[in-house]
């Protein structure tokens, strides 16, 4: 999947967490200096800066899909080799990196089998493959598990993100094992996001990001004011912290 969205609007919705995110994922990962690092699936650039900080940025090549988002990763960390490009198509040769790392997007690959295995091919044999993704799975702990409550009283057929790759437990480490790398670690990772109250929580909902917008998009403006009314049920009415968990797997090329 790629995004059409500006990148602003992204950092809005889902930057709250992917930021803060991203140095925990990095210590999962055993990111360190004097390695060259490939950040898949580079977003507008959370985890890249990260990266950027820790390796320097001229150690650090990022790939997506969405031009956009590219051209953000370029203006935002100038050095870093920012290019447009699939997980499933990586236009590297074998052995590149030392490590491969996809945060939040094993689970918007079209092929996340055939994503991983490309990263695996990109990294040095030894070299550490490593994902994560939000815990969408029953009783899920992601980030956007009170919205997606909220959406199936509206619509009960509703499966959320709790069908996509990777979202519930065990099946990241699963997709790692078809794709024949060895796993080393299986874990996760998580944050807390504070939020001044439910407005601030509410509002990047409706700016169009993924599917939780081409959701509220569908929705007549009545829906939408139920969808929201059934959300601040949910949350509290002041200041409130949100706990976002995500599955997290850390792999050994081949």
């Amino acid at each position: 999947m790629s995004f059409v969205v500006a990148p602003d609007a992204y950092d809005r919705f889902m930057g709250r967490y992917s930021i803060p995110l991203a140095s925990v994922f990095a210590d999962f990962a055993g990111v360190a200096a004097g390695q060259r690092i490939l950040d898949v699936g580079c977003g507008p650039g959370a985890l890249t800066a990260v990266l950027g900080d820790r390796v320097g940025a001229a150690s650090v090549t990022a790939v997506d899909p969405s031009q956009p988002f590219v051209a953000a990763v370029r203006a935002r960390h100038p050095g870093v080799r920012a290019q447009c490009a699939s997980a499933e198509s990586l236009p590297f040769g074998d052995a590149e990196f030392d490590a491969a790392l996809a945060q939040l997007v094993v689970h918007f690959m079209a092929d996340p089998v055939a994503g991983l295995r490309e990263m695996a091919r990109v990294t040095r044999p030894g070299g550490v493959v490593a994902a994560c993704v939000w815990d969408h799975g029953p009783g899920g702990r992601g980030p956007l598990s009170p919205f997606w409550d909220a959406a199936r009283e509206i619509d009960p057929t509703l499966e959320g993100e709790a069908s996509r790759a990777g979202t519930t437990r065990g099946h990241l480490a699963e997709l790692f094992a078809e794709a024949a790398i060895r796993t080393a670690e299986v874990g996760t990772v998580a944050v807390d996001v504070a939020f001044g109250g439910f407005e601030e929580w509410w509002e990047p909902f409706l700016l169009g990001v993924g599917s939780v917008g081409r959701f509220v998009g569908g929705l007549s403006a009545e829906r939408c004011a139920e969808l929201r009314a059934l959300c601040e049920a949910r949350l509290p009415s002041a200041a409130f912290t949100v706990s976002a968990t995500a599955w997290a797997v850390r792999g050994r090329a081949s």
